[in-house]
């Protein structure tokens, strides 16, 4: 089967497109027919092995495993003891080992019954993004009628939680530069701030809740928007060029005692359960995937090259 590789850590242009064996048969597992693959943030990270921390695991001077890819879309070829409720046939999203090829192999209780309504392409965008952004939003006990603020807007986490919001009952005010101002827009949020025109931290105690998918601003001057009581989510961050890519993270949990607000880090992980209740807003019709591009899976470089920039709108996909 073709395959990336990253048999050493480095920028895209170190990545391969080999034929490796078929993965041996997982009877715990699920063997997927790879149709579409989403490109996440996290894919270029292991590429290069950053932050550091992460080879202590991963392998110091290469990597352990050389595959990359988890989000993926497609169709069950064969099915373990673990999973009696999916059969050859069936076509799924969720998250896989090495979704970077043509066959991959999803580990139990992380694959779902893709919506007829999406394309494999669309499906393979959702399982990480959208994720995050649904358990960023959750991050306060109660949504509806709450005001929250998304920075980041027009990216691939921003466009779900935006849609997101709106399907749970939140007031949504989105930030996103000028070109991407109509997106956002369209998207359903009440309100669209342009940050290379507007002072967005200009309006104090505005928002219950604040989801930061970009880092920029300290935290100290950009928790003052929210509400006493409000929560301030730290999702991204602009330095993973460091020993644990952390220091942002650490510094909310750090500030948080000591002020009116909740600061919290969100470390997103694969939920099957937070998946199902966005597969059911899919299904609705009420959340749909952005797919800003679309590559072949031998150009995975320019598409990890292309995440990396930081600009996509929305998401970016392989197809295999």
């Amino acid at each position: 089967m073709r395959t990336i590789v990253h048999e050493s850590y480095g920028p895209p242009e170190a990545l391969r497109v080999t034929e490796q064996p078929e993965p041996s048969h997982d009877p715990d597992g699920v063997l997927l027919r790879v149709r579409a693959a989403g490109v996440n943030r996290a894919d270029n990270l292991a590429a290069e092995g950053i932050p550091y921390l992460t080879r202590l695991t991963a392998g110091m001077s290469r990597p352990k495993r050389p595959l990359l890819g988890t989000d993926v879309a497609g169709v069950v070829e064969a099915v373990g003891s673990a999973r009696a409720d999916l059969e050859p046939g069936d076509e799924v999203l969720g998250w896989a080992d090495g979704a970077f090829a043509e066959l991959a192999v999803a580990r139990p209780g992380l694959l779902v019954r893709k919506p007829s309504a999406l394309t494999f392409e669309q499906a393979a965008a959702v399982p990480t993004a959208a994720v995050t952004a649904w358990q960023a939003l959750h991050k306060v006990d109660s949504l509806k009628g709450r005001h929250v603020l998304v920075l980041g807007a027009s990216g691939g986490v921003g466009t779900f939680a935006v849609q997101i919001g709106k399907a749970l009952g939140v007031e949504v005010t989105g930030v996103a530069s000028t070109r991407n101002r109509d997106l956002v827009r369209s998207l359903g949020a009440d309100h669209v701030l342009d940050y290379t025109r507007d002072d967005i931290f200009a309006a104090a105690g505005r928002y219950d809740l604040v989801v930061d998918l970009v880092g920029r601003e300290p935290l100290a001057s950009a928790r003052r928007v929210l509400r006493p009581g409000g929560t301030y989510v730290v999702v991204g961050g602009p330095n993973p060029r460091s020993l644990t890519g952390a220091g942002r993270f650490l510094r909310a949990g750090l500030l948080s005692p000591w002020v009116r607000q909740r600061l919290t880090p969100l470390f997103a992980t694969q939920d099957r359960s937070a998946l199902d209740q966005v597969v059911r807003l899919v299904t609705a019709g009420t959340v749909l995937p952005v797919i800003d591009a679309t590559y072949d899976l031998r150009d995975a470089p320019d598409a990890l090259r292309y995440v990396a920039a930081g600009h996509t709108r929305g998401r970016v996909v392989l197809t295999a």
